[in-house]
């Protein structure tokens, strides 16, 4: 008795802009999964954290990157993702900066006359803000040199 008869035509209206609805909804869900950047914090994390002086490389399957202190960002098609980092604050590295030398396998004596200089670039780096860069692979390395720890990520 409370039921709408099948042959309503507003029945049939409703149903056709659910059914629209729906369609739009399903239409506008991404198609892939963002980008990893929780494995390529682990890796970051996982050099941070060493004892020792290390050095570690992860793939990246992501158009660009972009490199905080505390957080690692990558994008890929219009998506993005991020992740935060256990083992703060690291240092973002430039290409062709001495920084860059040091990321590379040079000893920081070689780059840098003083550990003062050393400390003082690193924390530069740190402050600037974080840039969309390409690339298809990061770089991270933990080296120490007289008191003056930190892990640099390119």
């Amino acid at each position: 008795m409370f039921d709408a008869p099948v042959e309503t035509w507003y029945l049939w209206v409703g149903l056709a802009i659910a059914s629209t609805a729906a369609v739009g909804l399903a239409a506008t869900l991404p198609r892939a999964p963002p980008p990893d950047a929780a494995s390529a914090a682990q890796t970051v994390d996982s050099v941070a954290a060493s004892a020792h002086s290390t050095t570690g490389v992860h793939p990246l399957s992501a158009d660009a990157a972009r490199i905080g202190p505390y957080r690692i960002w990558l994008r890929d098609d219009g998506r993005s993702g991020h992740a935060a980092l256990a083992y703060g604050p690291v240092t973002p590295v430039r290409r062709d900066t001495a920084l860059w030398d040091v990321l590379r396998g040079a000893p920081p004596e070689a780059a840098f006359g003083t550990p003062a200089d050393f400390r003082r670039a690193a924390a530069e780096a740190r402050d600037r803000t974080p840039e969309w860069r390409s690339t298809d692979r990061l770089t991270v390395r933990r080296v120490t040199w007289e008191g003056v720890d930190v892990t640099l990520v390119g």
